[in-house]
């Protein structure tokens, strides 16, 4: 089993079909993207480079990168996206730990990782898809498919690394293949009239729905920013028409600021698919409200990446349903090929409407984690993956995500779930953005702190959000302290950092006398 039969499929049924595009302008049909790619294994095979051997991507959004990845397959190797947003320090450290032997890069980002490639154990080849160089590659003759086992490493994925250095999660062709179809069964139903739009790196989640397309013959499009402008994105939606995409949360707060302002038309946007962080389910009915019914929403992890649960178009609609309310806060239903619980410290699971530990397990479970075994035997337990979010499934069976286990605040011998106070601070008209994290106390151990971010113009006082805690939440679960800040601090991924929110709380150590 090997992921490049994909393309090969595509290719051979309609290979005029239009493939690759940057903007409105065509870059190859399917013919011609699947020739790219043959070619482009030969020309790593000739350059001493052998099945299961890996290749790093260090590049911002480029339909080269696609065919990067498809010639790696082609040729039996395995594939390392290395997220552009990265320091270059940071990226080398991935292309080193995960004993990358070649490195394909664009130029602007590819310069500043230059200089630090002399000290990488296994680098032999520094490629930047924008020189002659790379082009010759692309009209070597065209290989053949390489014979990959299922279990064989496809995707060498590295975690965020916000509790240290990330460690490479072993994606297989298997848990892709099984990521692809559950594409279909559970998110959307993508068809060769489609186009994917890449809005966020593709990298990370929006790269890895490329394979669905590709099964489904419809068309990649590569903004000409490169990357997410809200303009761009309706402006190319209607051209392309029946548009696709994956986003932030932010990302999607920001797209439905940008219509809401303008009064841009959304109607080429098919389908947008959110995760990566909690959607909070006021900012979900506003989408829906302003954009109208183009919403879905996956919860997944790079160990088990976007399939864990989905949360469908139909669900989000089906406001007559008595728990429509409750479904909104959820991530959904666990997808097709996994099966979902959650358990208690012991792994043992918890009846519906307990918060504990969600585990997964199914054949997008990752193989491990690279050359750290104890890590994998402390995340995969009797064939589990252990995600490290706490939840609580309903008797429908939709999950919903109360936080991190480390982000829980324990106060007085009380858990308190923070996404549970934040949901109602958002309540609040004049709440853009919030983020709650436990403070250290001397007498309860945590007390409840929220970070504040106001609509541009709006105003609020921290009487008036207590007021609206009191009214919805029990009085220990409500914050001891508002901080109103300018900007919520993030990851590349968007993703709020606690751990910074936590550290503005520590009072400055005194100087040594």
């Amino acid at each position: 089993m090997n992921l490049a039969t994909l393309l090969a499929r595509a290719a051979r049924v309609d290979p005029a079909a239009p493939a690759l595009h940057v903007g409105r302008r065509l870059h190859s049909r399917y013919g011609e993207f699947d020739r790219r790619a043959r070619a482009l294994a030969t020309s790593m095979l000739d350059a001493g480079l052998a099945r299961g051997d890996r290749v790093a991507l260090f590049m911002t959004n480029t339909p080269e990168f696609l065919e990067v990845v498809f010639g790696a397959w082609y040729a039996g190797l395995a594939v390392v996206p290395v997220n552009c947003k990265l320091h270059p320090r940071e990226a080398a450290y991935i292309v080193d730990h995960g004993e990358a032997r070649a490195v394909f890069v664009t130029p602007d980002v590819g310069h500043a990782l230059m200089p630090l490639v002399p000290g990488l154990r296994r680098v032999e080849h520094v490629i930047d898809v924008r020189t002659p160089a790379f082009a010759s590659m692309t009209e070597s003759r065209a290989a053949d498919i390489a014979d990959r086992a299922p279990d064989d490493l496809a995707w060498l994925f590295y975690t965020s690394g916000t509790t240290g250095q990330p460690k490479g999660v072993m994606i297989t062709h298997r848990n892709l293949l099984a990521m692809t179809l559950c594409y279909f069964s559970d998110v959307d139903a993508a068809t060769r009239e489609d186009a994917i739009l890449y809005a966020a790196p593709m990298s990370h989640g929006a790269g890895m729905y490329a394979f669905a397309h590709v099964l489904a013959g419809a068309r990649h499009v590569v903004p000409e920013s490169g990357g997410f402008d809200p303009a761009e994105i309706v402006e190319l939606s209607a051209h392309h028409r029946n548009v696709a995409m994956f986003a932030a949360p932010t990302m999607v707060k920001r797209l439905v600021d940008h219509v809401e302002a303008t009064g841009a038309d959304p109607s080429g946007v098919k389908t947008i698919v959110y995760g990566g962080g909690p959607m909070y389910a006021a900012d979900i009915r506003r989408a829906m409200a302003v954009m109208g019914p183009r919403f879905v929403q996956i919860y997944g992890q790079g160990e088990s990446p976007m399939t864990i649960t989905a949360l469908a178009r139909r669900h989000l609609l089906d406001t007559s349903h008595p728990r429509h309310t409750e479904r909104l806060a959820s991530v959904g239903v666990a997808q097709s090929c996994v099966e979902v619980r959650v358990t208690d410290e012991n792994g043992r699971s918890l009846p519906n409407g307990t918060p504990g530990e969600v585990v997964v397990r199914g054949d997008t479970v990752m193989k491990g984690y690279w050359r750290n075994a104890e890590a994998t035997a402390n995340t995969i337990r009797d064939g589990w993956l252990f995600t490290g979010d706490v939840g609580a499934l309903d008797d429908d069976g939709f999950l919903t995500l109360m936080d991190r286990s480390k982000d829980m605040i324990i106060s007085g011998g009380s858990n308190i779930y923070p996404r549970e106070v934040e949901e109602v601070l958002l309540g609040h008209p004049a709440v853009a953005e919030v983020s709650v994290v436990g403070k250290p106390h001397a007498d309860w151990g945590e007390e409840v702190v929220a970070f504040v971010v106001l609509r541009e113009g709006a105003r609020a006082t921290g009487a008036e959000l207590d007021r609206l805690c009191l009214d919805h939440i029990a009085r220990f679960k409500r914050p001891k302290q508002y901080l109103f800040v300018a900007a919520l601090p993030k990851n590349n991924y968007g993703k709020v950092l606690k751990t910074e929110l936590r550290n503005r709380l520590v009072p400055p150590a005194d100087p040594p006398a």
